[in-house]
C-alpha cells in the first residue's frame, strides 16, 4: 500500500525526554560493526548512530543534558561540518526525516536549490575532476559556478524553532568548541580527503585550510588535527544573529560578491528568496512494516518504494541471504528500478504526481514480470539518526556535494558543488530549470514495523543510496536480520549492466549475478562506495535501544 500528499505543517506539543539524573554518566562496552552498548540497569535518554565519534558524541552529550532527538540530531550535523567536512558543510544543505511521538513524520528539505539566473556557459566558471575510490573512479564538476543556493543554516534555524528544546547557542556548542580546537583526522576521514584531494588542494584557500602540516601541497593525513577558528565564529554568529547572517549579512553579501567576479551564478535574491520546504513522506508497507521515505521531488524514497513494491509478493519466500536467488532477484530489482527511472522520465515528473505515476500498479506489474520472467540483457553525504527516550525520532543526511573549491572568505566554509552532480543533472549541465529545488538520491527514513518497534535509518553513498537503503530493509524485513547484521553483510549495486560487489558472496551467487550483469566488478573488502547505513531501533514496550554505525564510512552508534 502506497500513499502520497503535498506539503503540511506540524501541531502539537514536542515529546521530551525525562531530564537525566546527575549520575548520568554512561559506561560503555565496544562491539563489533561499530556498535558501543551500554551497561543493562541504566536509564537511557536515547540513542545515535552516526559517521564519526565527534559527531555521535556531540548529540549524545545533548540527549544526556535533556536535549530532544531534533535537538540533538542538529548538533550532530553541526559537529558533522567539522568532523566530517568533505561530507557536511554549512555551505551545502540536505534533508530531515523528523516524527515526534504520537504524531505523523514531516521531512524537513533543506536542499540546494539552483539560482535564479543563468550565463552563458563560456562565462562560468565550472570544470571536471576525477574522485579516485581505487577500485571506481568517478567525475564530477567544481567551480563557482557548480555553487547552488545552500539550504544547511537555514535548516537548522528552522528545525530549531519548529522542534527544538534548546536554545540554539547550546546546540552548536560542541561544533565551536571543537573548531576551534581541532579534530583529530582518522582513517575514514582521510581516505575521503584523498578520493577528493584534488578538490581540496586546487587552490592557496583550500590548502590553507586542508592541508597536510607534513606535506602543505595535500590533504590532511589520518592523526594530524584539523581546526577552523573561522568556522567557529560563524556557527557563534548563527547562533547569536540566526540565518539573516548567512542568507542576508556580511557572509551573503561576501559570497554574493565572489559569484559576480569569478564565474559563479548565484545573486543576492536567490539567497533572500531560499525557503525550509515541510514535506509529508511517501508511505509504503513491506514485509510488516510501514517504510516513511523522502518524497518527491527526491527520487531517492522513490526508487527504494519501487523495488520494495517489485520485491512485495514472497520474492524471498524460501530463500537463503547470499543465495543464488537472492541476488539474482537484488541485481534484477536494481536494474530494473534504473531502467524505469530513465525510460519513465522520472526526473521530469511533477513533484505532486511522480509518486502516483512512478508506483502505480501497472507500471509495477509490467516491471515485475520484466524482472522475473525474462533473463536481463543488460555522490559525498553522511547520514544521523537519533531516537530519544520519549519516541521522538530525527534522522538527517547532509551533503556538500564534494566541495566546489571555493571557501566562503572569513568563515571556513566550503560551499557545495550540487549543479555539478551528474545523478541530479539527468538532462544535462547548466540546462536545469531555474529557481527549484534540486533532486536528490538522499532517503532518510522512519520504519515502523508491526511488532511495535521503530526504526530511523538512511545512508550516504550518491546513487548507491537507493541500493544500500533497500539491502538493509530487505536484511532486516524479508530476512529477519538484527540492525548490525543488517548493515554488515556484503552488498551489491547495479548501474547500467555493471555490478560492483563486495567480498562475501559465494561463487554460486557470483555465478548468478553474471547471468543477469553482463559485467560484474569485485571488491576484496566492503568499502566506502557501497554507502554507510547508520540505524537506531527503539521499542517503546520495553525502552531498549539497538543500532549500529555502518563501518564502511567510519559509523558508530552511542547511547545516552
Amino acid at each position: 500500500m502506497l500513499s502520497y500528499s503535498g506539503k503540511y505543517g506540524l501541531r502539537g506539543q514536542i515529546a521530551k525526554p525525562n531530564r537525566p539524573t546527575s549520575d548520568r554518566p554512561v559506561t560503555t562496552t565496544h562491539d563489533k560493526g561499530g556498535k558501543i552498548r551500554i551497561k543493562k540497569g541504566m536509564v537511557r535518554a536515547g540513542a545515535v548512530a552516526a559517521g564519526h565519534p565527534e559527531t555521535a558524541g556531540a548529540a549524545a552529550a545533548v540527549l544526556r543534558d535533556g536535549g530532544n532527538a531534533f535537538d540533538a540530531a542538529l548538533a550532530a550535523m553541526c559537529v558533522a561540518c567539522v568532523a566530517e567536512p568533505v561530507l557536511a558543510s554549512l555551505g551545502g544543505g540536505g534533508f530531515m526525516m523528523a516524527q515526534r511521538a504520537g504524531e505523523a513524520p514531516t521531512l524537513y528539505d533543506f536542499f540546494p536549490q539552483t539560482p535564479k539566473n543563468s550565463r552563458p556557459a563560456a562565462d562560468i566558471d565550472f570544470f571536471p575532476i576525477t574522485a579516485d575510490f581505487g577500485p571506481a573512479q568517478q567525475e564530477f564538476h567544481i567551480g563557482m559556478g557548480s555553487m547552488a543556493t545552500p539550504g544547511m543554516a537555514r535548516g537548522i534555524s528552522k528545525i530549531q524553532k519548529d522542534l527544538g528544546s534548546m536554545p540554539l547557542d547550546r546546540i552548536v556548542e560542541s561544533a565551536c568548541a571543537l573548531a576551534r580546537n581541532g579534530v583529530k583526522v582518522n582513517a575514514l576521514q582521510a581516505y575521503v580527503f584523498g578520493v577528493v584531494e584534488v578538490i581540496y588542494t586546487h587552490n592557496a584557500d583550500c590548502l590553507r585550510a586542508y592541508g597536510s602540516a607534513q606535506n602543505p601541497e595535500k590533504t590532511v593525513r589520518a592523526g594530524e588535527n584539523l581546526a577552523f577558528p573561522e568556522m567557529a565564529d560563524t556557527f557563534d554568529a548563527l547562533a547569536r544573529e540566526g540565518d539573516d547572517v548567512f542568507y542576508r549579512g556580511d557572509i551573503a553579501a561576501a559570497l554574493v560578491a565572489d559569484s559576480r567576479t569569478r564565474g559563479g551564478l548565484l545573486e543576492a535574491a536567490d539567497l533572500q528568496a531560499y525557503r525550509v520546504e515541510r514535506r509529508r513522506p511517501l508511505e509504503t508497507d513491506f514485509s510488516g512494516a510501514t517504510i516513511y521515505a523522502n518524497p518527491p521531488p527526491s527520487v531517492g524514497g522513490l526508487l527504494i518504494a519501487f523495488g520494495l513494491e517489485l520485491l512485495r509478493n514472497g520474492a524471498f519466500d524460501g530463500l537463503e541471504f547470499g543465495s543464488p536467488g537472492h541476488i539474482e532477484h537484488l541485481a534484477r530489482v536494481m536494474a530494473a528500478t534504473q531502467t524505469a527511472r530513465v525510460e519513465n522520465k522520472l526526473h521530469k515528473m511533477a513533484a505532486e504526481t511522480a509518486a502516483v505515476e512512478f508506483l502505480n500498479p501497472e507500471l509495477i506489474d509490467a516491471y515485475r514480470r520484466d524482472v522475473f520472467g525474462h533473463p536481463a540483457a543488460t555522490r559525498g553525504t553522511t547520514h544521523i539518526s537519533v531516537i530519544d527516550a520519549a519516541g521522538n525520532a530525527a534522522g538527517v543526511t547532509v551533503t556538500n556535494g564534494e566541495g566546489a573549491a571555493y571557501i566562503i572568505p572569513g568563515t571556513g566554509v566550503m560551499m557545495n558543488n550540487m549543479l555539478g552532480e551528474e545523478d541530479i543533472n539527468p538532462q544535462g549541465f547548466h540546462h536545469w530549470p531555474s529557481d527549484v529545488r534540486l533532486s536528490s538520491m538522499m532517503a532518510p527514513s522512519i520504519v515502523r514495523h508491526r511488532d511495535g518497534w521503530a526504526q530511523v535509518m538512511g545512508s550516504g553513498g550518491s546513487n548507491r543510496i537507493r541500493t544500500a537503503m533497500l539491502q538493509v530493509m530487505v536484511n532486516q524485513l524479508a530476512f529477519g536480520m538484527d540492525p548490525e547484521r543488517a548493515v554488515t553483510a556484503p552488498r551489491l549495486h547495479v548501474e547500467g549492466d555493471l555490478a560492483s560487489v563486495e567480498a562475501g558472496f559465494s561463487a554460486k551467487a557470483m555465478q548468478a549475478l553474471e547471468t543477469v550483469c553482463p559485467r560484474v566488478e569485485r571488491w576484496d573488502e566492503i568499502n566506502f562506495f557501497f554507502g554507510g547505513a547508520h540505524c537506531v531501533r527503539f521499542d517503546p514496550r520495553s525502552g531498549d535501544f539497538d543500532g549500529v554505525g555502518d563501518s564502511r564510512r567510519g559509523g558508530v552508534f552511542v547511547t545516552a
